[in-house]
């Protein structure tokens, strides 16, 4: 029998009597630099590997391993209704929602945000990645808009944020910030001085949970974990590059109706 791989869960997702889980890298099969639990079809991880690595969180998720859906992402603000599994690959967008059982929508990440939503009295789910770019082109107001249009309400809505690149550990520089700033002039409050007068550390997560305040959704939980200060439990894409790897693996965070 396959092995359960570890994951964290939200109370707040709890209570809203959903299966979900932010996976870590352990309890899967691939080998180094990918171990263990690599969910990621895009990397360079061996397929059959991670397949079997799918397989174990679907188990945990209660659905059948070509149920999980992951989408091909862009950093987009692109969402996508699902309710069955890919017929044709897929697709490329970087938010998923859904209202049918026995479908787990799910979001891959390796610094970027992953953002796990529900309505327990609608019964409507939805998963977005969401790093930087996503979040300034609105792939998080763009996954609540599409829930609520399903029937979602958004004062009913809960809203759970994964393991991610965390402040202090982002730093960018001064053009990154001048985007979110000559976009939302409100921003700057979520960029702290950096290294030097050419640099700033950004707050990416409260930047996400005030773009979603402003949809209207108000009941959220965060995990508090950085994957880049704890790269042996989490994948990290900054952390590959800091090490000299060549490729990385991906974090699966995932949800489904019960």
């Amino acid at each position: 029998m396959s092995a359960v791989p570890p994951y964290l869960v939200s109370p707040l997702l709890d209570a809203s009597g959903v299966a979900h889980a932010f996976f870590t890298r352990d309890g899967g099969v691939s080998n180094p630099p990918y171990d263990s639990l690599n969910t990621g079809p895009g990397s360079g991880d061996n397929q059959d590997d991670v397949a079997e690595n799918r397989a174990r969180c679907a188990s945990v998720l209660g659905v059948r391993p070509d149920h999980l859906l992951t989408s091909y992402q862009t950093h987009s603000p692109d969402v996508m209704v699902v309710d069955e599994p890919w017929r044709n690959g897929a697709e490329k967008v970087d938010a998923l929602v859904t209202k049918t059982p026995g479908v787990a929508i799910g979001v891959l990440a390796a610094d970027c945000m992953p953002f796990l939503f529900a309505d327990p009295q609608a019964r409507i789910i939805g998963a977005a990645h969401a790093g930087w770019r996503g979040a300034l082109a609105g792939v998080l107001e763009n996954t609540v808009e599409t829930m609520v249009e399903l029937g979602a309400a958004r004062e009913n809505i809960g809203a759970a944020i994964g393991p991610c690149l965390r402040q202090p550990n982002f730093e960018v520089g001064l053009d990154l910030f001048e985007q979110f700033t000559s976009r939302y002039s409100e921003a700057e409050r979520f960029f702290a001085p950096g290294k030097n007068d050419e640099k700033r550390q950004f707050d990416l997560v409260s930047f996400g949970l005030w773009r979603i305040s402003t949809c209207g959704v108000t009941k959220t939980e965060d995990t508090n974990i950085c994957t880049l200060g704890t790269p042996n439990r989490f994948f990290s894409y900054r952390a590959m590059r800091r090490d000299g790897l060549s490729d990385y693996g991906r974090n699966l965070s995932a949800i489904a109706l019960m």
